[in-house]
């Protein structure tokens, strides 16, 4: 025969036993403990340093202190010692400090009713003070909520977030705020990853106020053009044959540069480049935009176009327009280097109106009929910053007019293939070119210049006929001057 009962081990009285009283008073200690179980916590990992008697606590797993080693068990105090009693299957708890009872199933506390892990899992509809439907699976109808964080003593860290995810970055995660049940403002990653915050008068129509791209941090406005990013570094943007132009553009594969140059050029313009550069590396490939338009932008810069300084014709940019366009007024200072320019109707490189062109490791193709592979005109300069090669021809290798400046002293030019122009320079109407110290290796057909109109083509070298390419003489009228 047993000494305890079966179901919660109370002791039973011994025949003939004596001092009867103590079992009987640790039976009832036992009864006054499990009757009317009611726990003040289920989540201490410490004991409480001062507890009440009779107080009462389900130990947790990873409890420590005298606590140590019984994770499920009951721990009560008495007579200021903790005892401890091992639940069974079926035994119940009111948990005071969560106002939830909790039953053992004979491995684990859980949420009492029925149900693994607990009677709230996989509810499909939830509706508090309103009923809650398909659409709404979980409603509520109230004046406040409150979400507070578990604190240390509680067993808590202290903190509290709010999570929520979405499937994917085509997916909509968003807190829409309405009126009368009328979108008026909704902040969330709405069809991508960047954070969006818009706001609608009506529900229908909805205007983006700010957008936080996920890959910079950089802050647009959307709806008012806001303020230009300030730069605080140098910033390098990448173009890729397989990027996309809705990427960031500042990484260097296939998901994080841009597609084209275009696209790169106009994020760049518009920065605040502040006393910092901006560096559009260009991958090999061909691009075949009608033109690459160079733009004004803020700040001191410059910004650079580097495609393949090593082997500019693995990066070309073949265009049924101008090649690199810097007409719009006051460009500011760019550099272009590593690139095959061809045109099938324009210019290579055409600068004007104050615009300033810096170009290197440049293989000047094929341009149209009429076209120069350089023009500079308006007051725009262009500079040979180092040897450059020229595989193509068309109308003029370099046209300067209307108070334009070209700069090539010094450079060597390598012609492959006899390229025809009608005539390899040409200067008019006040524009100069200086080409000192120039050499040439290969050869062209065509003449060799013309100067007109008060220009001046200075070659260094008194004037020599035979300082540029070509196999025909050059043409000088009574106002233009060649040096």
């Amino acid at each position: 025969m047993s000494d305890t009962t079966a179901r919660l081990g109370l002791p039973y009285l011994a025949a003939a036993q004596a001092q009867k009283h103590v079992t009987v008073n640790a039976a009832l200690g036992l009864l006054d403990t499990l009757v009317m179980l009611a726990v003040l916590d289920r989540d201490l990992v410490v004991p409480p340093g001062s507890p009440a008697e009779g107080a009462r606590y389900i130990i947790p797993a990873g409890a420590t202190g005298a606590w140590a080693g019984h994770a499920g068990a009951i721990a009560v105090r008495q007579d200021g010692a903790w005892a401890f009693i091992e639940p069974r299957p079926g035994f119940l708890a009111y948990v005071i400090d969560e106002a939830a009872l909790a039953v053992w199933d004979g491995g684990a506390w859980r949420a009492a009713g029925g149900g693994a892990p607990s009677m709230l899992d996989n509810m499909t509809r939830l509706g508090v003070g309103t009923a809650a439907d398909t659409v709404n699976p979980f409603a509520a109808k109230l004046n406040n909520a409150l979400w507070t964080a578990k604190t240390t003593a509680e067993g808590g860290d202290g903190t509290l977030r709010y999570k929520m995810n979405k499937e994917s970055a085509g997916s909509t995660l968003s807190l829409l705020m309405q009126t009368a049940f009328s979108g008026r403002a909704e902040i969330g990653l709405t069809g991508d990853d960047d954070l969006h915050v818009k706001v609608s008068p009506d529900g229908s129509a909805w205007f983006e106020a700010l957008r936080i791209e996920r890959a910079s941090g950089r802050v647009a406005f959307p709806a008012s053009g806001g303020p230009r990013e300030t730069l605080s570094a140098n910033r390098t943007y990448y173009v890729r044959p397989d990027g996309s132009d809705s990427n960031p553009g500042l990484v260097n594969s296939p998901a994080g540069a841009f597609l084209t140059i275009q696209k790169a050029i106009n994020v760049a313009c518009a920065l605040d480049l502040s006393i910092y550069a901006v560096t559009i590396q260009v991958a090999d490939g061909t691009y075949s935009p009608p033109s690459v338009v160079l733009k004004p932008y803020v700040g001191a810069g410059p910004i650079t176009l580097v495609g393949n300084t090593s082997t500019p014709a693995n990066c070309m940019i073949s265009t049924t327009g101008i090649a690199i366009d810097a007409v719009s007024n006051s460009c500011g200072t760019w550099r272009v280097s590593g690139f095959k320019l061809t045109s099938s109707v324009g210019d290579g490189i055409y600068a004007a109106f104050g615009s300033n062109v810096y170009f290197s490791n440049i293989d000047f193709g094929s341009v149209a009929a009429g076209a120069a592979q350089v023009t500079v005109s308006g007051n725009g300069v262009v500079t040979a910053a180092s040897d450059y090669r020229i595989s193509g021809g068309g109308a003029r290798h370099v046209q300067c007019e209307a108070g334009g400046r070209c700069f090539l002293a010094g450079r060597a030019v390598t012609l492959s293939g006899t390229p025809a122009f009608s005539a390899f320079m040409t200067a008019a109407r006040g524009a100069s070119i200086d080409a000192r110290l120039m050499t040439f290796s290969g050869a062209a057909t065509g003449a060799r210049y013309v100067v007109a109109t008060n220009a001046v083509i200075d070659t260094g070298s008194s004037g020599s006929p035979t300082y540029f390419p070509g196999n025909s003489a050059g043409v000088t009228d009574a106002t233009g001057a060649y040096t």
